[in-house]
């Protein structure tokens, strides 16, 4: 009987001190008190597909189809470092941004895409963002016209049409700065939220 009194004693040790490294080891709950926000930081950018530079206008009678003002695309693929610093998980509903090349800015574009971030750790979010040549034109007419003067591109669509071959024909070797601006992700823990804001700039500067 002593011999199996001690066995149960010692199996109840053991459950006991499983249970109290369970209870220290747990990771704590989200609170407003302790949920950090988490960091966003842009690692690289990709030219992900390049078409070259050229536009055509309407007045050019295509082989097929209807005549229209186009101009060469560009898919970019931002590459986003996203650090979780809190000792439990965290979910990414959604992130959006403003690109912009040089001092001109060009397209905002975003992610919904939901993903996990284990405590202590950091994944990487790839956005694609896709630049029309002719919406680039008519971006920079309106808001760009006087800093393209400034540039020394000349005004008007001659201007325009200047600094966008300059950066479609520049862009595989990254020739000008591509600014990562007002930048903002969503994040929950449980039923809370937090913002985070970034920006950044490749090549880094």
């Amino acid at each position: 009987m002593r011999k199996k009194s001690l066995i149960l004693k010692g199996f109840s040790v053991v459950v006991i001190s499983t249970l109290l490294l369970a209870c220290a080891t747990a990771p704590p709950t989200p609170s407003e008190q302790n949920f950090q926000a988490p960091v966003v930081t842009l690692n690289w950018v990709e030219v992900a597909h390049y078409w070259g530079w050229w536009y055509f206008s309407k007045k050019i009678e295509p082989t097929k189809g209807t005549a229209g003002n186009y101009g060469a695309p560009l898919d970019l693929a931002f590459i986003f470092d996203v650090n979780n610093p809190n000792p439990y998980p965290v979910l990414m509903q959604n992130l959006r941004f403003t690109v912009a090349f040089e001092e001109f800015d060009l397209n905002t574009v975003g992610s919904a895409e939901m993903q996990w971030i284990p405590a202590g750790k950091t994944n990487q979010l790839r956005v694609h963002a896709m630049f029309d040549g002719r919406q680039s034109l008519l971006s920079l007419l309106v808001t760009g016209g006087f800093k393209l003067q400034e540039k020394g591109m000349g005004a008007g669509a001659g201007g325009a049409f200047k600094q966008l071959a300059v950066w479609w024909e520049g862009i595989p070797s990254v020739d000008f700065p591509i600014h990562v601006k007002e930048g903002s992700a969503v994040f929950n823990a449980d039923d809370l939220m937090v913002v985070t804001s970034f920006s950044g700039t490749f090549p880094s500067e």
